[in-house]
């Protein structure tokens, strides 16, 4: 953003509305407050990066995101990506399966596989992941309202194909706080949704410890209106509200921190998404050794899938969003990612096609092949420029997290819909300026082309014929199941949540039954109700 003054002098503000002077000294980076944070790769407070070695050792996991339709067809998408060299997954989720119905329900109709796979019972599990070594391929769950439930899938899943659930590794997001501030499939109340959430993290730690049961999932608040430092100042509330969760269970923080992971967004502006990420690994490290006083340096790591907004794409000249893609992987990369899930050029518009896909995928690959990314660690370390705005990026962070606690909490803040208000209210800020051409967007509001000059997206079919071939699939599973041993489940998931006891041991024992999504999401609603979003003006 630019501000002119009556004299016609300039003044340069980022996304987080921190100034950008027209040269950086070191004095800037002394005045911003040091080299103190800088530090070594690998050591405390780890500013340059979680390890030593970087990429150097191991480029990062190429996680793209799909799913779509029934789990036949995922299966097939996901078989086609690993071929073209892709190193982990990142499953999509249909809005039934998010908000937890079944595929046969009515609510669900019209919505069954349009924007991620269909799952109703673990049979669509068996069949997603068939043919998969989960040894090699680690698989992300991009799943929030009913991730308990999903989690439970995917760990049954892999003991019945034989896999030790103990050195079983893999992510689910998890992250139910994000849900009510930015992007909506939440099902429970606030309060025994986090609730649900300290379960999985509980669970995990005993039963599969290599697991990552929660990825704080800043990405959804980034795309629903927030800047950037409010991005990560908000990530870090949401997981200390988790964290605080399973301590006041008497965990350590020792038992469970290592395994929180971390899903943040990029778009914008390169110098301030790099600062972005140098100065929240050096926070979170911070605020896990002083505050949570964790002693393993593991817990103190900020572990990250990061690799491009889809918020940043747009409808307009859809092929330069290629371009965009390419950007936001070199920022990921430049930032000390462990993971990159990159947007497709196609995503502004619908699900991705194999093609651009694998344009994405080949775009990560010419970054670790040919463009040197992996040839040193934190290049950009020392840049008087990046060094003060990381600076500053950390202290804004902490003015941030400080305000939300001054407000009483993030918890809270989400309860009575404060939070919510405030991201949508910037959402709408940042519309005007992109309308007015205050902030400027490339083929949005400057640089555009006619209508007939725009390049053509093909579609992505929605399948009828996929919906009754998933809604028959679910119909046989309940036929062949045993219906005492699932009402005998889900009857004692009710006790356990009225108990207020961890849920986890009865939703796997359910799961393992064949009971499915919707049932289980039923027998959790009758003890917690539904959520209410509150509406604040």
């Amino acid at each position: 953003m630019i501000e002119v003054a009556e004299d016609g002098t300039k003044k340069v503000f980022n996304e987080s509305g921190i100034e950008v002077q027209e040269v950086y000294t070191a004095a800037d980076v002394e005045a911003s407050g040091g080299i103190e944070f800088i530090g070594e790769p690998g050591q405390y407070p780890f500013t340059r990066g979680i390890h030593k070695e970087m990429y150097r050792k191991r480029a990062w996991t190429m996680r793209q995101y799909a799913g779509f339709g029934n789990p036949v067809e995922t299966n097939k998408r996901f078989k086609y990506l690993i071929e073209n060299g892709q190193t982990g997954l990142n499953v999509a989720f249909d809005l039934a399966t998010q908000t937890g119905l079944d595929s046969d329900d009515v609510m669900a109709e019209g919505e069954v596989g349009r924007v991620g796979m269909a799952v109703d019972s673990l049979r669509d599990f068996e069949i997603a992941f068939d043919g998969i070594d989960l040894e090699k391929i680690t698989v992300s769950l991009t799943i929030n309202g009913s991730a308990a439930i999903l989690i439970a899938m995917y760990l049954a899943m892999a003991e019945k194909r034989g896999y030790d659930l103990k050195n079983l590794r893999g992510t689910a997001q998890n992250d139910i706080l994000k849900e009510f501030i930015g992007r909506g499939t939440w099902i429970f109340p606030v309060d025994p949704s986090v609730r649900l959430v300290g379960d999985t993290i509980e669970y995990c730690a005993e039963h599969a410890p290599k697991y990552s049961p929660v990825s704080v999932c800043g990405y959804h608040i980034r795309e629903s209106g927030c800047n950037p430092a409010e991005e990560m100042a908000y990530a870090f509330c949401i997981a200390k509200a988790y964290a605080d969760n399973v301590i006041a269970r008497g965990m350590k923080v020792d038992e469970f921190a290592n395994r929180l992971s971390y899903n943040f967004n990029i778009f914008g502006n390169l110098f301030e998404q790099v600062a972005k990420f140098r100065a929240g690994r050096s926070l979170w490290a911070k605020i896990i050794k002083e505050d949570y006083k964790a002693e393993d340096p593991k817990s103190m790591w900020l572990r990250m899938i990061a690799g491009g907004g889809g918020g940043g794409l747009t409808f307009e000249q859809a092929e330069v969003n290629i371009m965009r893609g390419a950007y936001y992987a070199l920022i990921s990369a430049l930032s000390g990612a462990q993971t990159m899930a990159l947007c497709s050029y196609d995503e502004a518009y619908t699900i991705p096609t194999e093609y651009s896909a694998r344009v994405s995928l080949r775009t990560m690959q010419l970054l670790t092949e040919e463009m040197g990314m992996c040839e040193t660690v934190d290049p950009l370390a020392g840049s008087y420029y990046v060094e003060t705005m990381t600076n500053q990026m950390r202290k804004r962070m902490e003015e941030v997290m400080a305000e939300v606690d001054k407000e009483g909490g993030i918890i809270e803040m989400v309860r009575d819909g404060r939070i919510q208000a405030k991201v949508s209210s910037q959402a709408y800020g940042m519309t005007r300026n992109i309308e007015s051409g205050a902030f400027p967007k490339v083929g949005v509001n400057c640089y555009r082309v006619d209508k007939e000059d725009e390049h053509e997206v093909e579609f992505h079919e929605y399948s009828e014929a996929d919906t009754k071939l998933q809604t028959d699939s679910l119909a046989k599973v309940k036929a062949e199941r045993d219906g005492a041993e699932v009402a005998r489940c889900l009857d004692q998931l009710s006790e356990d949540a009225k108990a207020e006891i961890n849920v986890m041991p009865a939703i796997m024992a359910a799961v393992k039954a064949y009971a499915t999504v919707g049932e289980m999401t039923n027998a959790l609603t009758a003890v917690y109700g539904h959520y209410e979003e509150p509406i604040r003006f």
